[in-house]
């Protein structure tokens, strides 16, 4: 009998496309580069025009549209779009226009309010987020019951945009905007921008341990993953994977950044 050979299995080591307003969306690609080790991945941060929180509709949707065209044309297979804000404002749109897989990211609402014990949860987001009706359409979808408290936080994307993540300013509006979470008696806090988890440690240590914070890095990359499976899209298993950056505001200022914030070297370029 002939031996029939196994046909060799086939991966694709084409990129994933991520992009936020600035360097948010890298608390995303943080935690897909380490449940996806093997995959090659494109990161984008829009600095120039970070952040989209306090933009028209009409603006977020076209820069959006700008970047996803700049991912296409670097063949990347899947694209996230590791913003809040531009998830709730122009995914829809930009799903309509490409044909590749397009990951968002939302508030994680269902989560938290299945979590909460005392049925009072508080989401923190930006302007945009807050006033979206997509959003706000979810929140009363998946509040199961709970009171949630909606927060918009202007001022503390800038501050992290601009690596100060431990002034006083920012010190201060913390203190503001998680002051009223305390008398609603919360005891869940979504983390509503993909830029708020890197102040994690400053809000437990403001609201007490007793606080759960989610946020959407591990929901996004399993969304993610199960959707590279679906289309056979994921990278072989002994691949050593790429990372490239890019800004829309490139300087030495904003490499140190990303470095700060990857934790790790990272050559930096212009989109």
């Amino acid at each position: 009998m002939a031996n029939l050979a196994q046909p060799e299995k086939v991966y694709d080591n084409r990129a994933i496309g991520v992009f936020d307003s600035g360097v948010g969306g890298l608390s995303i690609a943080k935690c897909i580069a380490k449940q996806l080790p093997n995959e090659n991945l494109i990161y984008v941060a829009d600095t120039l025009h970070a952040p989209y929180g306090e933009k028209s509709v009409a603006f977020i949707q076209q820069r959006v549209n700008v970047i996803a065209d700049a991912l296409v044309a670097k063949n990347v297979k899947a694209i996230v779009v590791a913003c809040n804000t531009a998830t709730v404002n122009a995914i829809e749109q930009l799903r309509a226009r490409l044909s590749i897989p397009i990951i968002g990211v939302e508030p994680a609402i269902k989560p938290a309010a299945k979590h909460s014990k005392s049925k009072h949860v508080a989401i923190l987001v930006t302007q945009a987020t807050a006033e979206n009706p997509r959003f706000q359409a979810l929140v009363a979808q998946h509040k199961n019951g709970s009171k949630v408290f909606i927060q918009p936080c202007p001022g503390l994307v800038e501050l992290i945009e601009n690596d100060q993540l431990h002034s006083q300013q920012c010190e201060q509006l913390l203190r503001q905007y998680l002051a009223p979470m305390v008398k609603h008696n919360i005891d869940t806090l979504v983390l509503g921008c993909t830029h708020y988890p890197f102040l994690s440690d400053k809000i437990s240590a403001a609201l007490g341990a007793d606080i759960k914070l989610i946020d959407t890095a591990a929901p996004v990359t399993q969304q993610l993953q199960r959707v590279l499976t679906a289309h056979s899209s994921l990278q072989g298993e002994k691949a050593k994977a790429e990372h490239h950056f890019y800004s829309s505001l490139a300087s030495p200022a904003q490499q140190r950044l990303f470095e700060h914030l990857w934790q790790q070297p990272v050559q930096l370029a212009a989109l």
